[in-house]
Order: C-alpha cells, then structure tokens, then sequence
C-alpha cells in the first residue's frame, strides 16, 4: 500500500520544496519506489530535480484541466526510481479555470488513485498558499507534512493551517491526518532556534519529528544546479538529515 504525502505550509521560505526535493531522493536511495507532484506553480521542485519546464510535453496543468492522462504527464527523473509529475507557470490560472468544474476539489486525486499503487511513496510539493491546488493535494494525500522554520514567526500562520487541514477532514477527506511537523534551517548556534524547537514541542499536539533539518550551504545550493542534496554532497550536514528523516517517516507503524 503505497503512502501519499502532502507537504504544506502557506508561509514562504520554510523549506517545504527543499524538503519534497530531498526527502523523495532519499526515500529512493532506500529502494523506494516514488513519485513526486509539484503542484506549484513556481515549479521549483520541478527544476531541482533538474527536469527542463520548457522541454515537458504535459504538465500537472495539463493533468488537472483533463488534457492529458496521468501517465503521459509522469517523466524520469536523474535519479532511479524517482518519477515526477512537473509544473510550470500555467498552473497559476488553474485555480480560475476549476471554478466551473464539478468535484474540482477533488481532480487530482481521481488521477493519483489510478496509478497510486505502482508506488511506495507519493510526495505532493504544495504551493505556498492555502488555494484550491492545496485543497487537491489534501483530498488526494493520506497525510500531511508540515515544515516549520526555527525563527521567531515559525508558529504566524500555523493555526490557519491546522484549520484548513481540520476542515479537509470534516468535509472532504475524512481519512487525511498530520503526517507531523519537521523542523528546517536549525542553527544549534543560536538560542532562538533551540527555543523556537523547544516551544513547539510544549505547544503542539501533533507528532513532532526527532529529525532537524540544519541551516546548510550545500544544501541551499543544490537546487541550483538541478540536484538532490545526496547527488549534490552525499557527504554534507543537509544529506545525513534527510536521509534521517527518510528513515523516520519509512519507520512509522502508527499510519
């Protein structure tokens, strides 16, 4: 049975695209087989794992307006058993062209359903906004994954966001649950990090991995030249944690 995983967080900047980006490459390392979706529109999951936007044939755009299959829109990717479904900026009027579609809440997922069983893991990169792309990954996802920077606004937006999830399970999607919270750009060097994990851990009731992703040069340069961290350095700070996390979320016996 596979897992699929939305990961989301309507803040910018947390590392949600790094993580979908690493994350995925890492649970392959470990003979996984998975799919990533970037559904967004800025399509830089698409380029960090080094696939041309200009090259692709059919997009997730594509995909979700009914122009394609979903297996036409599935490319390989450098790494092996790593697919992706791309995007590309098209997929920024997607929102206004579902208005009029019936059950477009849930497009993407009669999509995944079909092919959801030829993989171990799905992970859906989420837009930076809690629109109607996001509403379909959590109508498509079995759970979801919530990047929370170590700074002093880490927790602004957060209840927004557990509401939106809350109500993804009372009307649309009543199996969806919180995959758990990862912590990214930690830096042991500051109080405010070590605080900012500490007051989390008081304050929110969900599962918390014990995994931190650290503030890492290599690993904010990798997507530059369209890699995954454990291509880019295998050896560096950012690789060890995700492959970490990768084991956590593989571990997991309660989902």
């Amino acid at each position: 049975m596979s897992r699929i995983i939305a990961i989301a967080n309507q803040k910018g900047g947390v590392g949600k695209t790094t993580s979908a980006i690493n994350l995925s490459a890492c649970l392959a390392e470990e003979n996984k087989k998975v799919l990533v979706i970037d559904l967004d529109p800025q399509g830089n999951a698409t380029s960090g794992l080094g696939i041309d936007k200009d090259e692709v044939e059919h997009s997730v755009y594509d995909l979700i307006l009914g122009e394609c299959e979903i297996a036409d829109s599935i490319v390989d990717t450098k790494i092996e058993r790593l697919s992706m479904i791309p995007s590309d900026v098209n997929l920024a009027g997607a929102e206004i062209e579902l208005l009029d579609v019936t059950e477009k809440e849930y497009v993407l997922r009669k999509s995944v359903q079909t092919i959801r069983d030829n993989y171990d893991f799905i992970i859906i990169d989420c837009p930076p906004s809690l629109n109607m792309l996001t509403i379909n990954a959590m109508t498509t996802a079995d759970t979801v994954l919530v990047p929370i920077q170590c700074e002093y606004y880490a927790l602004e937006g957060l209840s927004q966001l557990m509401h939106t999830i809350n109500l993804v399970q009372e009307r649309l999607n009543e199996d969806l649950i919180i995959e758990g919270v990862v912590f990214t750009m930690y830096d042991g060097r500051t109080n405010l990090s070590q605080q900012v994990v500490e007051n989390v851990r008081e304050n929110l009731k969900t599962k918390i991995y014990e995994t931190v992703i650290p503030r890492n040069i290599r690993l904010a340069e990798a997507p530059s030249y369209g890699m995954p961290i454990e291509l880019y350095d295998t050896n560096s700070s950012g690789a060890k944690s995700y492959r970490s996390l990768a084991k956590e979320i593989m571990e997991r016996k309660d989902i």
